[in-house]
């Protein structure tokens, strides 16, 4: 399967007490749908499934898959520091119905360039789900090299990556060393033009969970060729991308979802809430969509 498209990086709502609020993720898996989104991804970063119990985390995976019912595609984030750990979920996402795997690189580890080659490859040979690789330095202190990435892109299983560097030239040379089939999504929401210039087929975005419509848009309008509407977009929008991430992700996103009346509650600890400062600016970012 090639993916392609505006794919939200989906909060996980929690109650008040920090139970998963299960009626509020399906509520909102249904609104993504309805709003135009074009794949979910599950229980990655912005999911906080790093604070979550094997248990939540598959409880969360089932219903994701079961309410959207094959009407988008669904991805699961299933990577962990420990390829066993990895291939074990993977294996359970896979069995649920998972239409791709999100697996990142082993923080803490690092690995070396054949640790990291065969932390994602165990997988691949091991499950017939596509993968996406997940570069992100900045939250696990290892990238992909490209010349790994290379020889990952040329696995039949692993479909692309969400490059989420915040490097546009280090993208650049991944985009140079992989077959046109290979999915290479923005993970960044202020560079989903510039990635897809590179031949990028769209973003998981953290943006998605407030604007959806206006995600799926920008991302359309570059595949069809209207560059100018996209970049448009893009600039329109970059103020409030910005906010988003004056702290640690997800908690602004969450606290502008609860400005809004999403009600998706608060984060898991060692995540809080927002400052007041923070919250000021989410405030006033949020008056573009308003």
């Amino acid at each position: 399967m090639r993916f392609s498209g505006s794919f939200v990086a989906l909060v996980t709502p929690f109650h008040e007490d920090g139970s998963i609020h299960m009626e509020k993720l399906k509520e909102l898996v249904e609104w993504h749908i309805e709003q135009g989104t074009d794949g979910i991804v599950a229980l990655g970063t912005t999911g906080e499934s790093s604070t979550m119990t094997h248990e939540e985390d598959d409880e969360v995976a089932r219903l994701v898959i079961e309410t959207v019912n094959g009407r988008i595609p669904v991805i699961c984030g299933a990577g962990s520091n420990c390829t066993r750990t990895q291939l074990e979920k993977s294996r359970r996402y896979h069995d649920m119905g998972a239409d791709g795997l999100l697996l990142i690189t082993p923080y803490y580890n690092k690995a070396n360039e054949e640790g990291m080659y065969r932390h994602f490859a165990t997988v691949a040979d091991a499950v017939d789900t596509p993968i996406l690789l997940y570069n992100v330095p900045g939250r696990t202190g290892c990238s992909i090299s490209e010349s790994c990435c290379e020889r990952l892109a040329a696995h039949p299983n692993i479909a692309g990556i969400k490059e989420a560097s915040g490097n546009i030239a280090y993208t650049a040379r991944i985009a140079r060393r992989v077959g046109k089939d290979f999915c290479l999504f923005s993970g960044n929401d202020d560079m989903i033009v510039p990635v897809m210039s590179l031949g990028g087929c769209g973003v998981i975005s953290v943006l998605a969970n407030i604007c959806p419509r206006q995600t799926h848009e920008l991302v359309a309008a570059y595949a069809s060729g209207d560059t100018a509407r996209a970049r448009e977009l893009q600039l329109a929008y970059l103020d409030l991308i910005d906010a988003l991430f004056c702290e640690v992700n997800p908690i602004p996103i969450k606290e502008a979802m609860n400005q809004l009346g999403m009600d998706v509650g608060g984060c898991r600890l060692p995540l809080c809430e927002i400052s007041p400062q923070g919250r000021e600016r989410v405030r006033r970012a949020l008056e573009v969509i308003r």
